[in-house]
């Protein structure tokens, strides 16, 4: 059994009260932090831990907070990015949904370390009833002097809200869910200036996922140092993964980054193995954005060594023959799904959510989809595949954002791995009809 930090509590009753979660030790870090530490003490500790960015793109935590701005007298912000619309994710809605005071309790502590007064809780417009959950507890925090004035009598004071998007997957990126929360149209800015250094109303803000704030609390609490010796190398800590597709026990997991993939997937423990006993063909290890590696090079590198759960393993290879860690979206095929018709659904998403700033992303997820709608109804040419390789290439690293690289690594990579696959939908069309097994976006994320 691996070691739990945030999910240690989950099947506790009432988990979700301020009465049992500080039972439970909850508010703990709030308490050490306000009252035996400094601001710089608790930066500090999260860099000791390793502690790297739950969101998708990994970066250390404590550097990113140690690139905030502090001018005398201006405003500081932290923003946490409860977004999460990236499909195949949702171990954040889990953990706000199930344990809402360990985000408030990572949102003050966390505010302390960055002399924030203010917090904000940017949800997803699709995770309203979350968003009440939320509030519920936020209101718990204030009744208990935990927010507000003087918190737990000391000198620090804090106000924290939940404000609600209204469902746009480009906000998920840090900028673009700023704009969205100055209440503008949700386009990604272009950078620099970095929002550590101009961002929520032009002042220096911190912009962190849901897992990320609300690990803050357990590091803190037994020290970074101690954190920092679960894991694996640089990968320290345990990560929340979300896990759908072709498995016998879908569901949030947090599992001790170094776990190796195939135990994931066929231990009983976690995903319990592939659904009717059918033979894993692929996986998408990290949510939709990230490379899909077939069966042999999840399970493996190319050096034959064993993949693992964690940053450095899964993106061993490149985007030759690696993938990302990502967000923790963890989704598996077994042999009947049609990786063409699954990039077709991906290829749609992308399309309908590019915010159309950039060009680039703008007319290339539009060509991407329609080419793919042609070939998954039949009619497609043998010319197709190299142009969609040509065109996910003209996307890729050429967009404010990165969403245009989100569009084009699953076309390259299923390409790359599967394209036989296609050949056969564009030589043989007639047997189109018979592949049929796949899921949608909205399957592969649980809804």
């Amino acid at each position: 059994m691996g070691k739990k930090l945030l999910l240690e509590h989950i099947n506790v009753p009432g988990i979700e009260t301020l009465e049992v979660y500080r039972q439970k030790g909850g508010y703990a870090s709030v308490e050490k932090a306000l009252k035996t530490m400094t601001p710089n003490d608790v930066v500090e500790e999260v860099k000791k831990s390793g502690l790297r960015g739950r969101g998708g793109a990994g970066f250390p935590t404590g550097m990113k907070w140690s690139f905030l701005y502090k001018p005398e007298g201006v405003e500081r912000y932290l923003v946490c990015n409860a977004d999460e619309s990236e499909p195949g994710t949702f171990k954040d809605r889990f953990l706000m949904e199930h344990i809402p005071h360990s985000l408030i309790e990572g949102m003050i502590t966390s505010s302390f370390a960055l002399g924030a007064k203010t917090s904000y809780i940017y949800i997803r417009g699709e995770y309203f009833y979350v968003a009440r959950i939320l509030e519920k507890a936020i209101d718990e925090a204030y009744a208990a002097g935990l927010l507000g004035k003087n918190i737990l009598g000391t000198d620090f004071s804090h106000d924290c809200y939940v404000q609600v998007g209204a469902g746009a997957y480009i906000c998920g990126e840090e900028t673009a869910l700023l704009e969205s929360l100055e209440g503008k149209r949700g386009n990604p800015r272009i950078k620099p200036p970095f929002p550590a250094i101009a961002g929520l109303y032009g002042c220096p803000t911190v912009v962190n996922n849901v897992e990320t704030i609300a690990t803050v609390c357990p590091i803190i609490n037994m020290g970074g140092e101690e954190y920092a010796k679960i894991g694996i190398g640089r990968s320290t800590g345990t990560k929340l993964i979300s896990a759908s597709g072709h498995i016998n026990k879908p569901g949030t997991y947090e599992i001790e980054l170094g776990l190796p993939v195939e135990e994931f997937i066929y231990s009983e423990e976690y995903c319990g193995g592939i659904i009717n006993g059918n033979k894993l063909k692929a996986v998408v290890a990290g949510g939709s954005s990230v490379p899909v590696l077939p069966a042999h090079l999840i399970l493996k590198t190319e050096k034959g060594e064993p993949r693992l759960m964690s940053y450095e393993s899964l993106s061993e290879g490149g985007f030759v023959s690696g993938s990302m860690l990502g967000s923790g979206g963890f989704i598996v095929y077994d042999e009947t799904t049609s990786i063409v018709k699954n990039l077709y659904t991906f290829a749609r998403f992308y399309h309908h959510e590019s915010c159309g700033q950039c060009s680039p992303c703008r007319e290339g997820t539009g060509w991407m989809e329609k080419i793919l709608h042609r070939i998954v109804e039949g009619h497609g040419k043998p010319s197709d595949i190299d142009l969609l390789w040509d065109i996910q290439r003209k996307i890729e690293g050429n967009t404010i954002c990165p969403l245009g690289d989100a569009a084009a690594w699953p076309v390259a990579s299923a390409i790359r791995h599967f394209r036989a696959e296609f050949e056969e939908y564009i030589n043989h069309p007639e047997k189109i009809k018979d592949i049929k097994h796949y899921y949608s976006v909205h399957q592969l994320a649980g809804a």
